[in-house]
């Protein structure tokens, strides 16, 4: 058991894996008193006037308490930020890194500027981890990369990928959980899809292209396709037929 799941580990990709430790790892800290959360929260006034930035990265690390909740966005993280990288963004480790940087960015904004806002500040005020959040735009953004897999929930009825976002919405309503923190990853996701999926194709370009000292980070293998033995490749018909 224990040689499956660490080959289980082992087998993720690396933004997958590195995400998935740092998050379990700066949650059973937190569960263990290790480490603080109130070190760990988004809070604007201490980033900007004592130049706490880390609290910019650290907000998306802890997952509140480990309870089912928590089982719940570990699985979710696992597999679809695991399903991401290892398909939509095969060989593309830069681009899927610069896409949770772009979520991140998102979900900040969101926040610092719907506490300014009357009558929104006291909501947003409350919302000091996103972690949440951005695994549930990653569960979004494969939801609109792949809208007709046929899925179940809990046995219970089947849909197809399109609706798994609403699905996942409803159910944390049902368990009591905010529905703010889904909502805030779905409108980041939408903003990603949106952006890299349907604006290219709507005028030719593309607002997200990763910069090039990312790409420089991550040396990715190039993705080789296997040719099919014994299949001969026809020329096209105007190199058969003579003018």
């Amino acid at each position: 058991m224990a040689q499956a799941v660490e080959e289980w580990y082992k087998q993720m990709p690396i933004i997958t894996r590195s995400y998935l430790t740092a998050a379990v790892v700066t949650t059973i800290g937190c569960s263990l008193e290790i480490i603080s959360p109130y070190h760990l929260y988004l809070n604007p006034k201490l980033v900007v006037k004592q130049y706490q930035f880390w609290r910019l990265i650290t907000n998306f690390l802890y997952f509140r308490k480990m309870d089912l909740d928590f089982m719940f966005h570990m699985f979710f993280l696992a597999r679809y930020c695991k399903l991401l990288e290892e398909n939509s963004f095969r060989g593309r480790t830069a681009d899927f890194f610069y896409m949770l940087l772009f979520g991140a960015s998102v979900l900040t904004g969101i926040v610092l500027v719907g506490g300014m806002i009357p009558y929104l500040s006291a909501s947003f005020a409350k919302i000091i981890f996103l972690s949440n959040s951005l695994t549930f735009m990653m569960v979004y953004v494969w939801s609109k990369q792949n809208p007709f897999i046929h899925m179940s929930f809990l046995g219970l009825f089947s849909f197809t990928a399109a609706y798994l976002p609403w699905v996942l919405l409803g159910f944390s309503v049902l368990v009591g959980a905010s529905a703010w923190v889904d909502l805030l990853g779905m409108i980041a996701g939408h903003a990603y899809y949106f952006l890299e999926d349907v604006y290219p194709q709507m005028t030719g370009r593309r607002p997200l292209k990763t910069p090039s000292f990312l790409k420089a980070m991550f040396a990715d293998e190039a993705v080789i396709v296997a040719r099919p033995a014994n299949v001969r490749f026809a020329p096209p018909a105007d190199e058969l037929h003579g003018d």
